[in-house]
């Protein structure tokens, strides 16, 4: 760091303290990561803007690591922000720190900062590029009630009412468990004349189909039903299932279904913003890349998948997608090489969408500046990736209409 950054960081920069971390806990802020020592207290000099706190215990006697957890905060200018760790919970405490343990702490600067690392400032504009579209505001509002973002869902049993499987029926209630087979079963062995119109005359009961029970289904049936601690999850956008306007005529029906430019337009009036849309594909990343949650890396390809799939609304929200190639081009650089070559090799969803992508930015009337840049986001995938982009002018074998003879089929 020059000179001149780290005087402007010591002035205007924000510091987190966090008391009582045990040694060797994983701890990092963005994307950095180190195991604490005894002298730790906290980091120094962050930059004003968002950033991501993370940590894990360890256990120092078996050396397991628990599942990541952390918190988005956006530090102010010369923000002073303090956290204790709880030993009991070994998490970090839910408790307010008080006003005057916080203003001690300040006037003992000079003796903690030896304890503080220094914000790793090599990171810091690959950070910006990764979280440009998170205000303050949408990271509060995406993150789950509590405030922490866990690696782990945090779960509980469902009551009686709330199981899936629990259904009324009359006076009666029937439970879906270990009954619903056997309900099955007596429901297929009717006699021929309760059968209706449809029984073949002389068929034995023993002779009737009945429906089999696998292994698999008596297992799940054991397992117990489960959800979500209130207050713990991630709290996205859903993503509305209305694929074309009620009553639509046959055509139009066609037309979104190709094109799901009506879909990404029901989500944007969810937002105060069009570009909230790019801030929540930002927070979905890196709640995967850096909170190792598998339920956010969904709601991102969902993401990306959905503006892929969009041809007439790439005119309407030019800046959108100038912003969408932009993101996604810097987390594809940052994305887990397992993850990139899962792409590629099973052809998934996401490789087929940007291929979708490309081609809608072939035959479509893109031009200027977004088209520049998605022709360079292709061009970089395919250099750095060896990613095969070619042939978008020609349908792929599974997109190919049929062609039906009328006169054959009848």
């Amino acid at each position: 760091m020059d000179q001149e950054t780290a005087k402007q960081l010591l002035l205007d920069g924000g510091t987190f303290v966090f008391l009582g971390v045990p040694q060797e806990t994983e701890f990092g802020i963005d994307m950095q990561c180190w195991n604490t020592d005894e002298d730790f207290r906290g980091i120094k000099m962050i930059p004003p803007g968002l950033h991501y706190i993370h940590y894990s215990a360890k256990n120092t006697k078996t050396g397991d690591v628990a599942p990541r957890s952390g918190f988005m905060h956006f530090f102010e200018k010369k923000q002073f922000l303090v956290k204790m760790w709880d030993k009991s919970t070994e998490d970090m405490s839910t408790e307010e720190i008080s006003e005057e343990s916080v203003q001690r702490l300040k006037d003992n600067l000079f003796n903690l900062d030896r304890h503080l690392g220094p914000y790793p400032y090599d990171i810091w504009q690959k950070w910006k590029l990764l979280c440009s579209q998170i205000t303050a505001e949408l990271a509060a509002k995406l993150s789950p009630k509590n405030g922490i973002i866990r690696a782990s869902l945090e779960l509980m049993s469902m009551t009686d009412e709330e199981r899936p499987r629990g259904v009324k029926s009359g006076s009666q209630d029937s439970e879906t468990t270990d009954q619903e087979p056997k309900a099955t079963e007596e429901s297929t062995s009717k006699e021929p004349d309760e059968a209706g119109d449809d029984a073949v005359p002389g068929q034995s009961e023993a002779k009737k189909p009945k429906l089999r029970v696998t292994q698999e289904d008596k297992e799940n049936a054991m397992l117990p039903d489960l959800k979500a601690v209130p207050g713990t999850s991630l709290r996205f956008t859903a993503i509305p299932r209305e694929r074309f306007p009620a009553g639509a005529a046959p055509g139009d029906v066609t037309k979104h279904s190709l094109d799901q430019s009506y879909t990404l337009e029901l989500m944007i009036a969810q937002q105060d913003e069009p570009l909230h849309i790019i801030g929540e594909l930002q927070f979905a990343y890196l709640c995967f890349l850096i909170g190792h949650s598998l339920e956010a890396f969904e709601h991102w390809k969902s993401l990306v998948i959905l503006l892929c799939s969009c041809d007439d609304a790439i005119h309407k929200y030019r800046s959108l997608f100038f912003h969408f190639i932009r993101t996604i081009e810097v987390q594809i650089d940052e994305m887990p090489e397992e993850f990139l070559a899962d792409i590629v090799m099973n052809k998934n969803l996401v490789y087929k969408k940007l291929r979708e992508f490309f081609r809608t930015a072939y035959v479509s009337k893109v031009d200027g500046r977004l088209l520049t840049m998605i022709e360079r986001f292709k061009d970089n995938l395919t250099d750095k990736l060896q990613w095969d982009f070619t042939g978008l002018d020609v349908d792929e074998e599974d997109e190919r209409p049929v062609v039906v003879n009328l006169d054959e089929a009848e």
